[in-house]
């Protein structure tokens, strides 16, 4: 059996699936890989390292045609036209938003099987791709924020005086939100988190910051660990309170969001208004909608008070040595619940990881969610 890793196309897309640590690991267990030649060189790894682990470097239509491909970004519509009836694809593939891709893979018979989509139980941790890459935008969420407030994070004693640390406000408390709580306050700055998940409050205490409690919201823990959609009523309550909150701060990082959903509003227009010139918000949730009333993804809008309200695009390609080095150990964990013992592909539907992870097999659109997703519901992926 082979496996393929072609260079990623996606605009800004500096991961690759594979690193040549783990190409190594399958190769001693017989399995071949083939790696289009520079997919790896934007995460740091040369072609030369990856023919010492003992890969096939050679074109796209070598890493294309192996009996499994692996990818990072959601595939293009002409990439998945490379893709024939059989072949086994894995990576990001935005089932519950993008229902072109669902249909193509369906169409052209791959059997797909999404990282997104791999169920948050204790057995599939290890191959959990949207926690290892949301630790990564959460960290350089924080690292960004402390470059675009113009202001030390950290108390500062000098001869000059005294400078007073930045005030940090975190809204959702997932792993990119934690993550990023967890670096702000590395950095000096005095931080408080918020999440409308009661058990989430003892987990941003746990890491120095300080819970920002709404007494007045009910629990809103739903199945898997994911917040419940709010009513309109918590909502309101929700925003005022957000606003009211978002006038101390000198840097709000948001990381709110539902999967198939889109992002909540968390912060007005009025709440960015209530902020003092200079300050700074950092939307993680851009791709969804945007937790702030002025996002818009992948810009940075000032509002009228001089307030930078920036959503950056795939923060974890930012990072994309130890992004891939994350993801790439995520994909060898989903491999090795494949591979038999004899190096063949096995897949077992009864597994409820692979049953979770599967969107299309055999001309079909196996995953529920993904199928009631038509194409017109898409984010643009042919691009």
């Amino acid at each position: 059996m082979n496996v393929g890793v072609p260079k990623e196309t996606a605009q800004g897309e500096r991961r690759v699936a594979l690193i040549p640590d783990v190409v190594g690991s399958l190769v001693e267990k017989g399995i071949e890989v083939a790696l289009e030649a520079g997919a790896g060189a934007q995460a740091g790894h040369p072609d030369s390292e990856y023919g010492d682990a003992g890969a096939s470097v050679g074109s796209a239509d070598s890493a294309w045609g192996a009996d499994v491909v692996v990818k990072v970004a959601v595939p293009t519509t002409e990439e998945i036209g490379r893709l024939r009836r059989g072949q086994l694809l894995i990576g990001h593939l935005a089932p519950l938003t993008s229902g072109a891709t669902n249909e193509a893979l369906a169409s052209h018979g791959v059997t797909s099987l999404a990282m997104e989509a791999i169920p948050r139980i204790t057995r599939a941790q290890a191959m959990d791709a949207l926690s290892s890459q949301a630790n990564v935008a959460g960290y350089a969420a924080s690292l960004l924020a402390a470059r675009e407030a113009g202001r030390f994070f950290p108390m500062m004693t000098t001869a000059a005086g005294t400078v007073a640390p930045a005030r940090v406000l975190v809204l959702g408390a997932g792993v990119a939100g934690l993550q990023a709580i967890a670096t702000a306050r590395r950095l000096g700055a005095v931080v408080s988190g918020f999440d409308i998940r009661r058990a989430a409050w003892e987990q941003i205490a746990s890491l120095g910051g300080r819970p920002l409690e709404l007494e007045f919201i009910p629990d809103a823990e739903a199945e898997g660990g994911y917040a419940r959609p709010l009513t309109e009523e918590e909502n309101a309550q929700v925003r005022e309170a957000l606003a009211e909150a978002a006038a101390k701060q000198d840097v709000i990082i948001t990381t709110a969001q539902i999967p198939g959903r889109a992002a909540p509003i968390l912060l007005t227009r009025q709440a960015v208004a209530n902020m003092a010139p200079g300050a700074v918000i950092i939307d993680l949730a851009g791709d969804s909608g945007g937790n702030c009333e002025l996002t818009e993804a992948g810009e940075t809008v000032v509002a009228d008070n001089g307030v930078k309200v920036i959503s950056p695009v795939n923060l974890p390609s930012d990072m994309a040595a130890h992004a891939s080095q994350l993801y790439a150990k995520n994909v060898e964990n989903l491999l090795a619940l494949l591979i038999s013992d004899e190096g063949s592909l096995s897949l077992d539907f009864d597994d409820e990881i692979v049953a979770g992870a599967c969107i299309t097999h055999e001309g079909e659109i196996r995953n529920e969610r993904a199928a009631r997703v038509t194409g017109s519901e898409q984010r643009a992926t042919s691009s």
